[in-house]
């Protein structure tokens, strides 16, 4: 893991399509923007992880119910959010 101290308004650039900016810091919350392409997907990590066992779940049941084609969405979704 990199770490690294910004101060507020400077940025941190992940490759060349990314930009990070530290918009505040309150205590010990911090706000931070994220300038990214619209197909590179952001989300905080609790939204994420409950996106995957949603997808999870899902696909279980879709297992359970003999659904091919659901089954083939889901993995494609996952895959994607995986990126």
């Amino acid at each position: 893991m990199l770490i690294l101290s910004r101060k507020i308004d400077e940025k941190i650039k992940i490759g060349t399509d990314i930009t990070i900016t530290l918009i505040d810091v309150h205590g010990d919350q911090v706000k931070i923007g994220v300038e990214a392409p619209k197909d590179v997907k952001v989300f905080r990590q609790e939204v994420f992880d409950a996106i995957q066992k949603e997808n999870k779940a899902a696909v279980v049941q879709d297992q359970d119910s003999g659904n091919e084609k659901a089954i083939s969405a889901m993995s494609a979704l996952s895959k994607l959010l995986k990126k």
